[in-house]
């Protein structure tokens, strides 16, 4: 059975979720994730939009970071079943 794909900017606030996979159309910006700290198996939470939506801020492995909502895009994650 195939899941639906969830992407990063698709869950609310205090979501949390483990990164599946980076799809990119560019090197640039896959590397750019990469080297963030957005690896496949880590465990993110979303923590908010901005006011306008973009950028969004989450929580990855001990600190905060802000990703634009495009970059957000090309993370595909799994959500985690306990919350």
């Amino acid at each position: 059975m195939n899941m639906p794909k969830v992407t990063l900017n698709t869950l609310i606030p205090g979501e949390r979720c483990m990164i599946e996979r980076i799809e990119s159309g560019t090197l640039s910006v896959r590397q750019r994730l990469l080297e963030m700290g957005l690896t496949k198996g880590t465990n993110i939470e979303l923590i908010r939009f901005a006011p306008m939506g973009d950028p969004i801020e989450i929580s990855v492995r001990g600190y905060r970071l802000s990703l634009r909502r495009v970059e957000a895009e090309s993370v595909i994650v799994s959500k985690n079943s306990h919350q």
